[in-house]
């Protein structure tokens, strides 16, 4: 694949920044100085996305630094601590997961596992009752529309879940910055939790599939609308998640001894997801072209 130009600026600007943030990324390139000016090659099929790229992100990323006397080769898989330094906001989120999954011993500690469901319970005998939504907001229990996504019931359900919202959230953080991460994670987290409320009644749910699947969506239409190498990824992925849905769709996962499926929240997710998906690449696209 032939290399092309996408960039050419004076000497006096500085490229470290963005420079350090294609590495990251693992896009391989090369600047060169011709003419008095510092000129960046990319691949000719990766062109069109770093140029979008640098109108995003000129400076590179603000909490990674390119050392001085790094050599300008393509770029190698960045460390995990360099990975974690750039996605502060999905590692916060990831980090609740985890003081919440030993606070509730895994959904096994009742006595803190009811502050934090999407409805307050009572334990008495075998038999949970379930609290009114409407009683519990009314005592300002607000945080309980978002405070499910972090509940998780047993060590593979945290773990499954924990690796798609790494794997998903860095994208997000990285293409359009940690606030609008935490943002779609607490939209998609309230319209699941409301979703699986709404058709499977007073429950027991929890975890951030529901969130998943939103993130999913989002990236997916995002990608269509507005194309960059941050959200491109394996069709095989987009692939799995949606047959994965399905099969939780029939009850075949349930069946195979899974427990029970909170199917409206990952619909519910996938759906919100496909919608901010939408605005969100209709705005950026519009931007570019503009």
């Amino acid at each position: 694949m032939s290399a092309v130009v996408v960039l050419r600026m004076p000497l006096n600007t500085d490229l470290s920044g963005f420079v350090g943030l294609l590495r990251r990324l693992q896009v391989p390139h090369r600047v060169s100085e011709e003419g008095g000016d510092q000129v960046l090659w990319v691949a000719e099929n990766l062109a069109e996305d770093v140029r979008e790229l640098y109108q995003r992100f000129p400076e590179g990323d603000a909490d990674f630094q390119l050392p001085a006397d790094a050599a300008l080769t393509p770029a190698s898989r960045p460390g995990f601590a360099e990975q974690l330094q750039a996605s502060k906001a999905t590692a916060v989120v990831l980090l609740l997961c985890l003081i919440v999954a030993g606070l509730t011993g895994l959904g096994d500690n009742f006595a803190t596992l009811s502050w934090l469901t999407f409805l307050d319970f009572r334990v008495q005998g075998e038999y949970l009752y379930f609290t009114p939504l409407a009683a519990s907001l009314a005592d300002g229990q607000w945080w309980r529309l978002f405070t499910p996504m972090l509940v998780h019931f047993g060590i593979l359900h945290l773990a499954m879940n924990a690796l798609w919202y790494w794997e998903l959230g860095r994208r997000i953080e990285l293409r359009q910055g940690p606030w609008s991460l935490l943002s779609l994670t607490l939209l998609f987290s309230l319209v699941s939790n409301a979703a699986q409320y709404l058709f499977g009644g007073p429950s027991l749910f929890g975890g951030l599939s529901g969130v998943l699947y939103g993130l999913l969506g989002h990236v997916w239409l995002y990608q269509w609308l507005a194309p960059n190498p941050v959200y491109r990824m394996p069709r095989g992925v987009l692939v799995m998640m949606l047959v994965w849905l399905l099969l939780c769709l029939s009850g075949l996962v349930s069946l195979l001894g899974f427990g029970q499926i909170a199917n409206a929240a990952h619909v519910g997710g996938l759906l919100v997801g496909c919608l901010s998906g939408l605005l969100g690449g209709a705005l950026a696209r519009r931007k570019l072209t503009a």
